[in-house]
């Protein structure tokens, strides 16, 4: 990667992102189909209230994947081998830490924790269920997401899609066999999500066989102080991740109030969708960011200015498709996941797409930038921009809409606040380009 980035150079990073991050979501996509087909509203429903705690393990897993192979391929630019395998190292031991932190919640409490994210008397049977058998399968998560950005990060993106995708179309197949003919249900569901990650990792081992390979696992001491680096430029990916569980959760809530179940069930066909575009979004940036974090590591501040400009341009013509996709599909997408034909999940979730998927222009521009800044050694910029449309703007629109325009509003909060935090980019974007 010596020679400047050209655009042929990005869409080799970036497409392989893309089509694997995909791939990954449509893991719970697949299971959504499959449960609304074959457990009804209420399993959608079930389902929708358990995500949240997908979305925290996801996004945990991206956070120290992305953030120590962001610094693993500065540590290798700079000709840091020793730095760049201890990364490695780390990375691994933090990751199975923390996939062991999700095993025990479910073994110890997926009952308490289905009733904290809002499972009521109807939903909390399948959505304990779900839970426990999907947390069960933690470290199998984390440490897929960790070596998948070490992989890609160390040459090797289009096998980092291939295990993926492979990953995903096994849960796809899987989720059929379990829910339909062996007639396991909601379980099914969770264990054909959980192995996915397994199938993945498989095809991910051929990397660390090439002798050509770029990291090891090294004899070292763990060092809590290296924390901070490893993790601080993934903080954008977590806080994109736990963007759409909050969103999840506090849209769960306002929705049991309005509608009752058949609402959270309509949002639960929304979000899914909206899971997928978010997934573009994070492939497009976790697929570059390789050429960002080695252009910031030589200093090479035009490749930075055109990968900017590159990544822009791309997430404006994927949020342009996707709105125009589900405009004219919203009736027939809606259908696909409303097996038993209520009228009522049919118009909530068709009135919801075609306002919900208006934020994708505003949100793909802010998950771009925010990884662009993070990967570049500018994490303080990153970490503004991803909490704000995370955490600190969702809450008081949401409350503001769905007072005045009732479940309307509750569809028109995410591209209101994914249009407030534009502004925030813009400015960020113009500060630091200014000086570059």
């Amino acid at each position: 990667m010596e020679q400047p980035v050209s655009r042929q150079m990005f869409f080799k990073y970036a497409s392989p992102g893309i089509l694997g991050q995909v791939g990954i979501s449509c893991y719970i996509l697949a299971d959504t189909f499959f449960v609304s087909r074959g457990t009804g509203a209420t399993g959608l429903a079930a389902l929708n209230i358990a995500l949240p705690l997908y979305n925290l393990m996801n996004g945990l897993g991206l956070m120290i994947g992305v953030g120590s192979a962001t610094h693993f391929t500065i540590c290798r630019a700079q000709n840091q081998q020793e730095d760049a395998d201890r990364t490695f190292t780390h990375a691994v031991w933090l990751g199975l830490a923390t996939g062991l932190l999700f095993l025990l919640l479910g073994i110890l409490a997926a009952d308490p924790l289905a009733r904290m994210l809002g499972a009521d008397a109807e939903t909390f049977p399948l959505t304990s269920v779900y839970l426990r058998t999907l947390l069960c399968f933690g470290p199998f998560f984390i440490l897929n997401n960790v070596l998948l950005a070490f992989v890609r990060n160390d040459g090797g993106p289009s096998r980092a899609m291939c295990g993926m995708i492979l990953g995903s179309l096994s849960n796809v197949v899987m989720d059929y066999i379990f829910i339909f003919p062996l007639g396991m249900g909601m379980f099914g569901a969770a264990l054909a999500t959980g192995v996915s990650p397994i199938i993945s990792m498989l095809i991910l081992s051929g990397h660390l066989r090439s002798p050509s390979r770029g990291f090891h696992l090294l004899r070292t001491h763990f060092r809590l102080k290296l924390l901070p680096t490893l993790c601080t430029p993934g903080l954008p990916s977590l806080i994109s991740e736990l963007s759409s569980g909050i969103v999840l959760l506090l849209f769960n809530q306002v929705l049991l109030q309005l509608a009752g179940n058949i609402g959270v069930a309509a949002y639960g066909i929304v979000a899914n969708l909206a899971l997928v575009a978010v997934a573009i979004f994070t492939g497009l940036s976790t697929g570059i960011q390789p050429l960002v974090s080695h252009s910031s590591g030589i200093g090479e501040a035009a490749s930075l200015r055109r990968l900017f400009r590159y990544g822009i341009l791309t997430a404006l013509t994927i949020a342009t498709i996707l709105f125009t996709v589900v405009f004219v599909f919203a009736s027939p997408i809606a259908a696909a996941f409303n097996s038993e034909g209520d009228p009522l999940l049919a118009g909530y979730a068709i009135t919801g797409l075609r306002i919900y998927f208006l934020g994708f222009w505003c949100a793909g521009f802010n998950i771009v930038s925010a990884a662009f800044f993070s990967a570049s050694g500018r994490s303080a910029q990153g970490f503004a921009i991803s909490l704000m449309r995370g955490v600190l703007v969702i809450p008081p629109v949401l409350l503001a809409l769905t007072a005045f325009a009732g479940i309307g509003g509750v569809w028109a909060t995410f591209p209101t606040v994914e249009a407030i935090v534009a502004i925030l980019t813009l400015i960020c974007a113009w500060r630091v380009f200014r000086r570059t």
